[in-house]
């Protein structure tokens, strides 16, 4: 006997089941990076270290790699320049981390790393959002350095919000009301273990649930994906590239999280529902999304600083907004990072290795060396922990410099 096709609804009830366990363990990757790293005082410690914009990108990149979260990142900068760090020390850091929150998604593409053909749709989805973030900051940062451009918007746009009150988005996070539960058990099952072994336990719980999910997902969505269905999600990603960034932000904006994002687009590829020009406008959206965090908790600073703390927030938006508005407009630069993420996924799809070379060096082992050297030759310039009686007053701030 002919065995029965699962009708549609069970296969989407099936998509949404596995969408869960993919954002759980997502989640859980992220909860375990935290927890070894130190989360936010983790991120503070290495930014103590950022004596120069190479630097502070570098760390940037290394701190949310680590930390797993853009936003906990973004948000500890913005503390950190209400607590005294000078705002154009505090920019490249912030480019820095718009770069290290890619790695998630490359994780998630890791999923269809057994299959040829959905392996290299997936892992160019994936990085093409590395790439872009890579040449912003190649493009940004030397004029950023040497004019100042994002700094002097700053400083004119963040006195219009100064005493507007704090704004929160905590209350709407339904995709952490979901699945902060149960990231929740599985935290407390590891923290029976020692530290360090409970902490990778939990890091490879994460990625067998992501892993295992993008998998499963991507057979059930090759079944479903009928022409009718296909030509639908094509007409709703094909209404240009700047319905793809609205929908990017919008999306990012309402899960506060950009790996989230990101990470939910990766599988659509791999199933080859989506082709990598559609997925890249909405990636950039998820870039200019994840900045409401750091522009949320700038309203929560307060005191003489508070105007400084928004004006790295106001400098995060900034640099994404001109960034997408630049490669969006120059067709050279629209095709950069998609011609190079195809590359890459290439490259790896022929060998294995390229991938996981690309995912350990420029998240970790270079960024770490990074780190390592200027932990051994730079304690005597790290910036200096801003106690309250130290603050400078606002007319001061510009000349206040690294130690």
């Amino acid at each position: 006997m002919a065995r029965k096709k699962p009708s549609i609804y069970t296969s989407i009830a099936l998509i949404l089941i596995l969408v869960y366990i993919l954002l759980v363990g997502v989640g859980t990757i992220g909860d375990a990076f935290k927890w070894i790293s130190g989360g936010e005082e983790g991120a503070r410690k290495m930014f103590e270290f950022a004596t120069n914009p190479l630097v502070g990108v570098i760390l940037g990149v290394l701190a949310t790699a680590v930390v797993q979260s853009s936003s906990t990142v973004s948000s500890v900068i913005v503390g950190l320049v209400a607590g005294g760090v000078p705002v154009e020390v505090a920019i490249p850091m912030i480019m820095g981390a718009n770069m290290g929150t890619t790695i998630t998604n490359t994780i998630v593409s890791f999923g269809n790393i057994s299959e040829g053909a959905s392996f290299n749709r997936s892992f160019a989805a994936a990085t093409v959002h590395d790439f872009f973030n890579l040449y912003s900051i190649l493009i940004f940062l030397p004029i950023e350095m040497i004019f100042h451009p994002l700094q002097i918007i700053a400083e004119h746009t963040s006195s219009w919000f100064v005493g507007g009150g704090s704004a929160k988005m905590g209350d709407i996070n339904f995709i952490k009301a979901a699945t902060g539960p149960v990231q929740d058990t599985i935290k407390a099952g590891c923290k029976l273990l020692p530290e360090t072994i409970g902490a990778i336990m939990m890091i490879l719980l994460g990625i067998g649930l992501v892993i295992g999910a993008v998998l499963f997902m991507g057979k059930t969505l090759k079944k479903v994906m009928n022409a009718s269905v296909k030509q639908s999600i094509n007409k709703a990603f094909g209404k240009g590239d700047f319905m793809g960034v609205v929908y990017g932000t919008i999306l990012t904006i309402l899960v506060q999280s950009s790996s989230t994002t990101t990470s939910l687009i990766v599988p659509l590829a791999g199933a080859g529902v989506l082709t990598l020009r559609q997925i890249f406008p909405f990636t950039l959206g998820a870039n200019i999304g994840t900045c409401i965090t750091a522009l949320l908790a700038a309203t929560s600073i307060s005191g003489a600083n508070e105007i400084f703390a928004l004006q790295i927030a106001i400098v995060h938006l900034m640099y994404n907004v001109l960034g997408v508005v630049l490669f969006l407009s120059i067709k050279f630069l629209r095709n950069l990072p998609i011609k190079s993420a195809q590359w890459l996924a290439n490259k790896s799809e022929q060998n294995r290795l390229w991938s996981f070379g690309y995912l350990f060096s420029v998240f970790f082992v270079l960024p770490g060396i990074v780190f390592l050297v200027q932990n051994l030759i730079g304690e005597d310039k790290k910036i200096e922990q801003v106690t309250d009686d130290k603050l400078p007053k606002p007319e001061e701030k510009k000349n206040f410099m690294i130690e």
